[in-house]
């Protein structure tokens, strides 16, 4: 699984890295996990509210930040 973590260093933005960070680790899942800070590269995803979650290709959260358990089972959906 690969897992883009957008947002440009928010408290929000921070957060969710570190829920996604806990929630492979919680579900025993194989994924990559990178944070993408440039605006410019942000905006090429079609992302206009951070943070945001890219998992495989696919923009899946943008503009908010989710419970916990919903990031989890987002996750374990894919």
């Amino acid at each position: 699984m690969d897992i883009k973590i957008l947002g440009t260093g928010c408290k929000k933005c921070r957060t969710l890295e570190a829920q996604t960070r806990d929630a492979v680790a919680s579900l025993g899942l194989d994924a990559d996990i990178d944070k993408v800070t440039d605006a410019g590269e942000i905006a090429g995803w079609g992302v206009m509210a951070t943070p945001a979650l890219v998992v495989d290709g696919d923009v899946v959260l943008a503009g908010r930040l989710p419970k916990p358990a919903d990031l989890a089972a987002l996750l374990s959906n894919r």
